[in-house]
């Protein structure tokens, strides 16, 4: 009974750790994008503020996400720095508590909070991420239009009257609406035919709708239009392919862009990997439980503790470097989605693992 207290007193104490870290990160980020916000609507009359926050607050959500591993590592080095320092772990041991049942509440919390990430949080992230997409083409519209055509999405398609390369600077609703569109436009002979720029595009059967735009011909003055229409051959699932990152998919809706991806011929590398990424997730929260805890656990009885503190961090950020890299493998189909998604936390876990068990039975 008395073990079983301790537990829930651990998994509190963790989740308290884990929850300040993760909201303090969020204000700190909520905080200085809302900052970027503001410099670049300076040059926009009369952008209203209280939009401008409510899509910094849509768009932090996704941000986050890439952060909670971290979050999770700081807090849990955090929370068993607190044990180790108010002696409740030897309180702890004395009451016979070995280290692993000690980490075991926080590795259920980890896997927990992991499993809530990927089922609940995700989905609610690329939602509002669309939000937060759609307020900012209300409030920026051509202002934000590019100004050199080194950014954003590009596709090259072909229609009735030739091919074109299509720009876009931002895409909503997975690919099916853009925002800040240039379109360079060629005959069926390949010769230059004209530029266009529209604020947004939406894909409709066989064409673009552009909205709001100007064209610009060689020997032609520029016309303005309200609308006008591109001839396209791409499908729904071809445009998801070249304007859907797959980190603005959500968890349920990834089975269905795999699948569609791969009917049309389409690599879907970036979708897979996407999609066990999100699976692995509470497991890679887990790995980050046994990397906190390797180096927090008994730091106060041998002392060194910001040595540790420092060998905690470099330990995740080595973690963050081996999944990046494994990731772009993955991209470029160099590597399956499977062993990217999982390398880093058997690699960061097994690490963990073999540390503890050195200093609790070596």
């Amino acid at each position: 009974m008395g073990s079983l207290t301790l537990s829930r007193y651990f998994a509190f104490r963790f989740f308290v750790a884990v929850a300040g870290v993760f909201v303090g990160v969020f204000v700190l980020v909520a905080f200085v994008d809302y900052i970027d916000l503001m410099r670049k609507a300076g040059d926009v009359p009369n952008a209203p503020a209280g939009m401008l926050v409510l899509m910094s607050l849509y768009r932090v959500p996704q941000i986050m996400e890439r952060l909670l591993p971290f979050s999770v590592l700081v807090g849990a080095m955090a929370c068993f720095f607190s044990l180790s320092r108010r002696m409740e772990l030897v309180v702890a041991r004395g009451a016979g508590m070995s280290v692993w049942q000690i980490i075991t509440p926080a590795l259920a919390v980890a896997l927990l909070l992991g499993t809530i990430g990927t089922l609940v949080y995700n989905p609610v992230s690329a939602a509002l991420r669309e939000a937060s997409k759609r307020i900012e083409s209300k409030i920026f519209g051509l202002s934000q239009s590019l100004e050199s055509y080194g950014s954003g999405y590009w596709v090259r398609q072909r229609g009735n009257d030739g091919e074109s390369i299509l720009n876009a600077g931002q895409s909503r609703e997975q690919g099916l609406k853009l925002t800040s569109v240039t379109v360079f436009t060629f005959n069926p002979a390949g010769e230059f035919k004209e530029r266009i720029e529209a604020q947004d595009a939406e894909l409709i059967p066989g064409a673009w709708e552009l909205n709001d735009g100007r064209v610009y011909a060689p020997n032609t003055p520029p016309r303005d239009f309200a609308t006008y229409t591109l001839s396209t051959k791409l499908t729904r699932e071809q445009v998801a392919e070249s304007f859907a990152a797959p980190d603005t998919v959500g968890f349920w809706h990834l089975p269905t862009y795999i699948r569609f991806a791969e009917d049309s011929g389409l690599t879907a590398a970036g979708y897979r990997l996407q999609y066990q990424l999100l699976i692995a997730r509470p497991f890679l929260l887990g790995a980050m439980i046994l990397l906190a805890a390797s180096v927090s656990l008994r730091a106060f009885r041998f002392g060194g503790v910001p040595q540790r503190i420092l060998l905690g961090v470099a330990a995740g950020f080595s973690i963050y470097v081996l999944s990046k890299v494994t990731e772009d493998l993955s991209k470029a189909e160099l590597l399956y989605p499977l062993l990217a998604a999982w390398l880093p936390i058997v690699a960061g876990g097994l690490s963990g693992f073999l540390v503890l068990l050195w200093e609790e039975d070596g």
